[in-house]
Formats: C-alpha cells, sequence, structure tokens
C-alpha cells in the first residue's frame, strides 16, 4: 500500500514537467547568447496564448498548417549564460494553463579583432555628435514602431550572394581605443553587389547616418527587423513594401568600413541575434 502510495505521488510531481516539455518545444534545443529561437506551443486554433522571455514579449501566431501557434524570439549577444524562465500562459475555452519552463543560455565563443578606421569615427567632432545623438533618437522612434503582426513568410535569404565571415559577435577595437561587440554578420561583397530584401516587410528606414553609411532597415513585424550598412546606392524609399529578394540598393564602403563590404544584422525587440543562425533556421512549418 505504502508504494502505491508513493509511485503515486511521484507520478503526480513528474507529469506537469513532462507536459509542459512536449507542449513546448524550442529550436533550436540547445540556446546561446546571440541565438533566434523558434518556439512551438501544441495548442488548439482557439488557444489564447501570452508570454514573457528575458523581459520581452512573445506574440504568438498560428502555424501554417494549423497544428500549434509559434512565436520567433531570441537571445541577445550579451546575455549572460546561465537559467532564464520562459513563460508561457494559455487559455482555452477559460480553461488557463501555465506552460512556463527554464531554458539554459549558453554561451557563444565570438573572437576579438582589432581595426583601423578615419579618425573621426574614433572621436567624432563637436558637429559630428550631434547628428549622431540625432540619429539615435531617429531609430529609437524606427524600433520602437514595428508591425502588430508578422510580415515575413518562410525562411531568410542571404541578402548578397557573397562570401559571409563569422564576424557576429567579435569583441572589437578600434584605433587602439573603442572596444565595441560586431552585432552584425560581414559579407565580402565588392562595391555595386545587388542586396535583396532576406524576407517580406516595410521599409521603415533609407537614408545615410554617420557610423552605418547609407542604411536600410526592414521591419518583418514584431519587433523583427533586419539593418543592411554601408550602401553605395539606396534604391528603396522608407514605407516601401518590399517583398523576399526585392532588390535594396547596391553593396559600398560608406560610414565607419574599412573597405567595401555589407554588414547585415538582425533585431528583436532591443535584441541582437546571430543572422547566419536565423539563415539556418527552418522556418517554413511557422509562416
Amino acid at each position: 500500500m505504502r508504494l502505491l502510495i508513493l509511485i503515486s505521488t511521484l507520478l503526480y510531481a513528474v507529469s506537469p514537467a513532462s507536459a509542459q516539455s512536449t507542449e513546448v518545444t524550442l529550436t533550436p534545443a540547445l540556446v546561446e547568447s546571440g541565438s533566434p529561437v523558434l518556439i512551438h506551443v501544441d495548442a488548439p486554433p482557439g488557444a489564447t496564448l501570452e508570454g514573457n522571455w528575458l523581459g520581452r514579449t512573445l506574440n504568438f501566431f498560428p502555424a501554417r498548417d494549423g497544428r500549434g501557434w509559434f512565436a520567433l524570439a531570441g537571445v541577445d549577444v550579451e546575455a549572460p549564460a546561465g537559467p532564464s524562465t520562459l513563460q508561457i500562459y494559455s487559455n482555452v475555452a477559460g480553461n488557463s494553463r501555465d506552460l512556463s519552463r527554464t531554458v539554459e543560455i549558453h554561451l557563444s565563443h565570438y573572437r576579438t579583432g582589432t581595426l583601423s578606421v578615419a579618425p573621426q569615427f574614433v572621436s567624432p567632432g563637436p558637429d559630428a555628435l550631434k547628428i549622431i545623438e540625432a540619429e539615435v533618437k531617429l531609430k529609437d522612434k524606427v524600433f520602437a514602431a514595428s508591425a502588430p503582426q508578422a510580415l515575413w513568410a518562410g525562411d531568410f535569404r542571404a541578402p548578397v550572394t557573397a562570401q559571409p565571415t563569422d564576424s557576429f559577435g567579435t569583441r572589437r577595437t578600434f584605433n587602439g581605443k573603442l572596444a565595441s561587440i560586431h552585432k552584425g554578420m560581414d559579407f565580402r561583397a565588392s562595391t555595386g553587389t545587388p542586396v535583396k530584401a532576406a524576407n517580406s516587410g516595410t521599409v521603415v528606414l533609407a537614408r545615410k547616418l554617420y557610423y552605418e553609411g547609407n542604411c536600410v532597415v526592414i521591419d518583418h513585424g514584431l519587433g523583427l527587423y533586419t539593418i543592411s550598412m554601408h550602401f553605395s546606392r539606396i534604391d528603396v524609399r522608407e514605407d516601401q513594401q518590399v517583398q523576399k529578394g526585392d532588390q535594396l540598393g547596391l553593396s559600398g564602403a560608406t560610414g565607419r568600413v574599412t573597405g567595401p563590404h555589407l554588414h547585415w544584422a538582425v533585431r528583436w525587440q532591443g535584441a541582437y541575434l546571430d543572422p547566419a543562425k536565423l539563415l539556418k533556421l527552418n522556418l517554413s512549418a511557422a509562416r
């Protein structure tokens, strides 16, 4: 009798965790700093889902085939290693469930490097500082007004046909003075290489900036943006709707650069994610 009670107690204790692990799945299963993460919740079409992770709101949308719900999220490149709480709450016909779970974040190992650039990009003068301050406010405004629905569809594609580097996350020193973390992916694209939209969305910024040079930002909805820098020519305008593969402009060497290339960044609700990992993520089942 005591044995039966013990087994029953153990089953009761294990069941909720087992149910949560099968109802919520993460891709990739091993989460690192800088990782984009596709979250799937096994819930019926009529469910209402809410979630939060690392202080950022999760926005769920129904799967393409109607089987469950997805949210595209991620972990910032500077996120510390350790356990995090992924909060997810499901409501089906008035029946609320807590599907929260602990997600271990692992550190990605990035390189260090040094670069030499024009002095004005390390120690800007008073006039340049005013320009930079105004551009910071502009970018804050742009990134605060993402579309309330997902605008992308299917997998993301590389923006250029050129060799990428593993520069994301590199700790860089400019002219021996300025240390920063490289929050994008560089492609060895010579001047004049066509740059394409990696997925559908709205162009929310298309202009020359101090550090970024000629820059194009696409809002893919729900806080997800792709950012392309250093164009020699911009071929799109702000508020323009673009589809995957549409030409945004030509690569170049404007802004803070050491030579012609394309800097391509992925940002989700203020977190900078590894573009190479986004390109490898299979999103065909989501949208």
